[in-house]
């Protein structure tokens, strides 16, 4: 475990491989860890990639270096977030891997800053960016019953679910989202830690009221979530992965995400795989940081 100050926060993110190996940044989700890239660090670091894993905003050790900082858990804070960690390490260029929150980070640093991005691996909804003006329409009926934790989160009654329940909700996601990933209490209690990070529950609730557009975000980031308000197109080497069995973000037959992505593209669809991706999988997420990394 190591930390580094970046940005108002102090990170603490795990380093596996050689110090001077090509960077690879891995990006958790919620309610995820940094435990997600054990195999997949293990992997690439034994092939010479420096990889780095940080506990996002919330989660873990890391920690706000002020208290009067706004524990905001908007889409702008998780991609200045990935930035002002990559400054504070020197990491000029890397390639990003993420999914759910980390994805988020992932392509939003792809899309507004690409000369720091090799390539991207972006897991779930590949064009992870979100479409918060466009927030109030409503989707289908079946994708809408999906979200009843956003909408859960929405409440009072919620964050007090959150705030003494946080286990057996994110255990209960784990579930429901990887329907067919057998984790064991040993994998489960591995993370299950991380949760306890005081500002967890507040950084939740204020993550999935924002992208509703239900509350402000912080003032500080008002200038990114202008530019991804835009939607703005990634135009570097990209290959989305998305489980088969994902119980939130299942592919559909069409790629809706490709015309976002205008550099070069390729879409995977794993089978028995759910949205825990790279820790259901890890052999394949590495093999596409591998790909991109030959070809691009």
């Amino acid at each position: 475990m190591k930390s580094i100050k970046a940005g108002c926060l102090d990170i603490h993110y795990h380093e596996v491989g050689p110090e001077g190996g090509e960077p690879v940044i891995l990006l958790h989700g919620f309610p995820y860890d940094t435990h997600a890239y054990d195999a997949v660090a293990a992997n690439l670091g034994g092939r010479g990639y420096r990889c780095l894993a940080p506990y996002l905003r919330g989660y873990g050790p890391t920690h706000f270096l002020s208290p009067v900082t706004m524990r905001s858990g908007q889409q702008a804070a998780l991609g200045a977030d990935l930035l002002a960690f990559m400054d504070a390490l020197s990491v000029g260029t890397a390639f990003l891997g993420g999914y759910d929150w980390g994805g988020r980070a992932a392509c939003i640093v792809a899309a507004l800053w690409p000369e720091r991005v090799r390539g991207l691996v972006s897991c779930g909804q590949g064009y992870n960016i979100q479409n918060i003006p466009d927030a109030a329409n409503p989707a289908p009926a079946v994708e809408e019953a999906r979200y009843w934790y956003m909408y859960y989160f929405h409440t009072e009654r919620g964050r007090a679910g959150l705030t003494h329940n946080r286990r057996d909700i994110c255990r209960l996601i784990w579930s429901l989202w990887s329907p067919t990933w057998r984790f064991d209490d040993a994998a489960w209690e591995a993370t299950a830690p991380s949760f306890d990070n005081p500002d967890f529950v507040e950084i939740v609730l204020h993550s999935y009221r924002h992208r509703f557009g239900g509350v402000p975000g912080d003032p500080a980031y008002e200038d990114i979530e202008a530019q991804l308000a835009t939607q703005p197109d990634i135009a570097v080497a990209s290959i989305v992965l998305q489980g088969r069995d994902d119980g939130v973000d299942p592919p559909v037959a069409e790629d809706l995400d490709h015309s976002h992505f205008t550099g070069c593209y390729e879409r995977r669809i794993i089978d028995r795989v759910g949205h825990n991706l790279p820790q259901e999988a890890p052999e394949e997420f590495a093999a596409a940081i591998v790909a991109l990394a030959e070809k691009h």
